[in-house]
């Protein structure tokens, strides 16, 4: 990643609206054992919008170093499930070497949904928190 460990942290811990949550619709607080709920809304062709509920609580925070959280979806996410995410964030050069783990899933078909979205869902974290801002 080039974003920092900081930045990165941060999009994880306080501002998943820049890069992943609907606008309005976070609520989190970065402590560990405090529960959080964001939606995602992802439109299809000339439909409205659907609404994903997140769910959650942060396991473990080392600032800039580490964000574990549970994550809890509805259906064609982990179907109620409380999964794991892991996330740790090594120093790189003037970037982050980034390694996302999500174990827990009730079967193979939310794992291999979950595997196949990830890196796209990071290649777009990266590029929100290193873009320049628009004027």
């Amino acid at each position: 990643m080039r974003a920092s460990p900081a930045a990165l942290y941060k999009a994880w811990t306080e501002q998943f609206e820049k890069w992943f949550a609907a606008p309005g619709t976070v609520l989190m607080k970065p402590e560990v054992n405090a529960p959080f709920f964001f939606e995602t809304h992802l439109a299809v062709e000339k439909m409205e919008a659907q609404r994903h509920p997140h769910y959650g609580r942060f396991l473990r925070l080392t600032t800039n170093e580490l964000v574990e959280l549970t994550w809890v979806t509805g259906a064609n996410g982990t179907e109620g499930a409380e999964s794991v995410v892991t996330v740790e964030l090594v120093p790189n050069g003037k970037g982050t070497q980034l390694r996302l783990k999500h174990a827990g899933f009730p079967n193979e078909r939310s794992r291999d949904q979950h595997q196949e979205a990830w890196p796209t869902v990071l290649i777009h974290l990266d590029e929100t928190l290193t873009s320049p801002e628009p004027r």
